[in-house]
């Protein structure tokens, strides 16, 4: 007996429910009271999409095509300190994208930091750039020769598209224009190895090469770009007829000529 009323004491006290007989009405309408009843965390609604995309990236891609067209060109002149918003003026955008640009020529060596004044172009030399096609020989070179023995001819055919457009660059004398289609071609090449890696560090390499030399574009620019561009053609004939020794001689003269 005290055993008993002690239970109830306790039930009491921590106020334990009475579970609900199985299949009870009192069961089902709880159940649908729950199913009614309101969520008590509610989403935020989400906020409005904007009216037109950011455009800040793309504008600081176009400032790096621009720059890295002007330092090519020679319009950057090694050597010569130039300004952020200066710059920005000349290209119609503030100077926030061009320093931003600036700053990845910068970790490219193209340029360096010059403290309240701006950007410096680098000044190089000649020994510098025979540095890099000596390089870029060691690199490309065993990858071509492997690519020759390998690669069906109707794939070097496919490329036939970016020589011309080398050619046609040259041509015209846009030293710009004929750096692009001059690496979209190595690039192309290079990327029937399968290798992306190779590929990228192939492509700084070659775009350092293209940088102006202390004493800016040499004369006689144009001739030496078509010689350069000619080299394209004839390289991918003799992909095509697999003649290893004549790639193997091209790829190293190329790369010892007019920015290769």
């Amino acid at each position: 007996m005290e055993q008993a009323r002690a239970h109830d004491a306790y039930r009491l006290a921590v106020r334990v429910p009475e579970q609900p007989r199985s299949g009870s009405a009192r069961g089902e309408h709880t159940h649908a009271e729950a199913e009614s009843e309101p969520s008590a965390q509610v989403a935020p609604p989400a906020p409005p999409a904007p009216r037109r995309p950011v455009q800040r990236s793309s504008v600081r891609g176009q400032v790096l095509d621009a720059l890295r067209a002007a330092l090519v060109g020679g319009d950057l002149a090694p050597g010569e300190v130039y300004s952020a918003p200066v710059l920005g003026e000349r290209f119609g955008v503030s100077a926030t994208p061009v320093r931003e640009a600036m700053q990845q020529l910068a970790i490219e060596g193209a340029i360096e930091v010059v403290p309240n004044r701006g950007f410096r172009v680098t000044e190089r030399s000649a020994r510098e750039l025979g540095e890099l096609a000596e390089v870029r020989a060691l690199i490309e070179v065993p990858v071509m020769l492997r690519l020759a023995r390998t690669v069906p001819a109707a794939r070097w055919c496919e490329l036939r598209p970016l020589a011309e457009a080398s050619v046609v660059a040259a041509a015209g004398g846009d030293l710009a224009r004929y750096a692009e289609s001059d690496r979209a071609f190595h690039r192309a090449v290079l990327g029937l190895s399968g290798n992306q890696q190779l590929v990228q560090v192939a492509d700084d390499l070659h775009r350092r090469s293209q940088w102006p030399l202390v004493s800016g574009p040499v004369s006689g620019r144009r001739a030496d770009l078509v010689a350069d561009a000619a080299e394209h053609t004839a390289l991918l004939e003799a992909l095509v007829a697999r003649d290893l020794a004549v790639v193997q001689s091209l790829v190293r003269e190329h790369f010892a000529g007019a920015g290769g």
